[in-house]
């Protein structure tokens, strides 16, 4: 099957991936885009994974203020040289994660930074809300499994649905930058202020 330029600008517009990437994933995947879109997602994250061990030292703290000047957002993200976090790639997922921060008030960046205490307390809560609910104890350890699952997604930055694009998580987003840019990339801190907290 051929390949033509407005499916190669077609799977451009839908990953940003390089136009020579859009076209071997085409080719690849016999012309159909949505395999190819597959296929270079699992490239990009392929490519982040190998990248994961290396160092971050250079990027940019960022901060976002939302209209009306009574929330604002203090970010830092790492890469590993200047050249990158130059880039408008970079700049424009430093200020998005700054964006998610501020519209969705994570508690930690990863699982691991929360304390075990508020992960206990969380559990204990929902194991008490399921047997509240009458059901048998192994049942009730399972629905608690699951819930917990749930306050990670709403508390822990890199797991928490991206607010522009509810697909993706921001450890989804952060891999297929790594896998476009071509460095490894770290969200390191964050503060976050809301007047009158």
């Amino acid at each position: 099957m051929a390949i033509t330029a407005d499916d190669v600008k077609q799977l451009r517009q839908s990953t940003g991936a390089g136009i020579m990437d859009c076209k071997n994933a085409l080719q690849e995947n016999e012309g159909n885009i949505e395999k190819a879109i597959d296929y270079l997602r699992k490239k990009g994250i392929a490519k982040a994974e190998k990248k994961a061990g290396r160092e971050t030292k250079d990027g940019l703290i960022v901060s976002y203020i939302h209209p009306g000047s009574k929330l604002g957002v203090l970010v830092e993200v790492n890469c590993e040289t200047d050249f990158v976090a130059k880039t408008d790639d970079f700049k424009t997922f430093v200020r998005d994660v700054a964006m998610q921060i501020a519209a969705s008030n994570p508690m930690v960046i990863k699982r691991e930074e929360l304390s075990q205490d508020i992960i206990d307390k969380e559990m204990d809560i929902y194991k008490t809300q399921a047997e509240n609910e009458k059901k048998p104890a192994h049942i009730a350890e399972k629905i608690a499994t699951g819930r917990m699952e749930k306050f990670y997604q709403e508390v822990c930055l890199m797991e928490q649905s991206f607010v522009k694009d509810p697909n993706k998580t921001i450890e989804q987003l952060r891999q297929g930058i790594i896998g476009k840019i071509g460095e490894n990339m770290s969200i390191r801190r964050f503060a976050r202020f809301q007047l009158g907290e």
